[in-house]
């Protein structure tokens, strides 16, 4: 399996700022969401999606780390 290098051009990472604060905004989503929620198995499933993207947000912060928690 080839591994792609990844991209840290100014460009590449406008657009990652931009993912990174539209996945900030999708997590507090799911966050309220699950609050209103009382089946445990739909309460898991959002904490995994959570997960998945705090996972992201940790590889872009990686990616660029002058990206900052609050960015």
């Amino acid at each position: 399996m080839d591994v792609k290098e990844e991209d840290t051009s100014e460009e590449s990472k406008k657009n990652h700022i931009e993912y990174y604060k539209s996945l900030t905004k999708v997590i507090s989503d799911i966050q309220k969401e699950k609050e209103q929620e009382d089946e445990p198995a739909i309460k898991n499933h959002l904490d995994n999606r959570i997960d998945a993207m705090q996972k992201d947000k940790q590889r872009i912060r990686d990616m660029f780390p002058d990206i900052k928690e609050e960015d």
